[in-house]
C-alpha cells in the first residue's frame, strides 16, 4: 500500500504526525505547568538540601546540613522558568510517544526483519534515555552541584546561585546524560550501515577511553577525581556494550 503512495501523499502523512506530536506536547506542557510549583520545590529544588534522598545513597560521604538558597535577580526569571521547566517536563514523559509516531511514519518502508530490529532500537532508544536522565538527576546533578556550590576562590566572596544558573546546569546535565546513554543505540545503527564494527571497538578500545574521560571532564567539570570516575564509569560500561550489540566484521572471501 504504501508503494502507491505519491511524495505528496507521503508529505501529508508527516504533517498529521508532526500535528499529533505537538499537540501531545502542548497537552503534557499544561499539565506540567499546573503541577510545577510542587513539583519544582519536591524534585527540581531537592538537591540544594542536605537531606535529598540520592545524597544517602552515598553513606556517610556527605554531610546533612547541606544548604544552598537559590536567589532571583531578575523580575521575569520566575515565570519563565516556570514556563521552560514544564517545556522541559513534557519533552522528557512525551519522548516515547515522539517514537512511536517515528516509527509509525517510517513503518511502511521497512521490510520485516527491518521492522523487528528498529522497533526494538526503539524501545532501546527511550529506555536508554530514561535511564541516562536517572543518572544524571540522581548521581551526575548533585555531585556537580554539591561541589560547585562549595568551591571558593576566595575568602572575601559570597557565593551566590541565580535561579538561571541553578537551572540552566540542572536541564542541560540531565539532557546531556540523557543522549550520551544512546551511545549503544548509535553503534549498533553505524553498525548495520558497516561503518563500525566489533574488532574496530575492541581496537580503538584505548583511544576511546581516553575520548571517555574528557567527555566525561566536560559533563562535569568539577575537577575532582571521585565524581570524574562516577560520571565515566557508566559511559565506559555503554562503550562496552556498544561492542555487544554491534556486528563482527564482514569476512571477505
Amino acid at each position: 500500500m504504501s508503494d502507491e503512495m505519491t511524495f505528496w501523499d507521503h508529505l501529508e502523512v508527516l504533517r498529521w504526525s508532526i500535528f499529533r506530536t505537538l499537540g501531545a506536547i502542548l497537552v503534557l506542557f499544561v499539565v506540567a505547568f499546573a503541577f510545577m510549583p510542587s513539583l519544582f520545590d519536591a524534585a527540581i529544588l531537592a538537591p540544594t538540601s542536605g537531606d535529598f534522598f540520592a545524597y544517602r545513597l552515598f553513606g556517610g560521604l556527605f554531610s546533612s546540613d547541606f544548604k544552598v538558597d537559590i536567589v532571583n535577580i531578575n523580575v521575569t526569571a520566575p515565570f519563565f522558568t516556570h514556563m521552560r521547566t514544564a517545556f522541559m517536563l513534557a519533552l522528557v514523559v512525551g519522548f516515547p510517544y515522539l517514537l512511536v509516531e517515528i516509527w509509525l511514519f517510517v513503518k511502511p518502508a521497512l521490510y520485516r526483519n527491518e521492522k523487528r530490529g528498529m522497533g526494538l532500537a526503539m524501545l532501546a532508544v527511550a529506555f536508554l534515555f530514561y535511564l541516562g536522565c536517572a543518572v544524571g538527576y540522581l548521581v551526575v546533578f548533585p555531585l556537580t552541584f554539591r561541589f560547585l556550590a562549595g568551591y571558593h576562590i576566595g575568602t572575601g566572596i559570597l557565593t551566590q546561585i541565580s535561579l538561571n544558573s541553578y537551572i540552566s546546569t540542572f536541564v542541560s546535565i540531565i539532557f546531556i546524560m540523557g543522549l550520551v546513554f544512546e551511545l549503544p543505540v548509535l553503534a549498533w545503527v553505524l553498525g548495520k550501515f558497516g561503518i563500525v564494527n566489533k574488532d574496530m571497538l575492541r581496537k580503538y578500545r584505548r583511544y576511546a577511553i581516553v575520548v571517555l574521560l574528557v567527555l566525561a571532564a566536560v559533563i562535569t567539570p568539577t575537577g575532582d577525581p571521585f565524581t570524574l570516575m562516577v560520571v565515566f564509569l557508566p559511559i565506559y560500561l555503554l562503550y562496552e556494550v556498544s561492542i555487544l550489540v554491534v556486528p563482527a566484521a564482514a569476512v571477505s572471501e
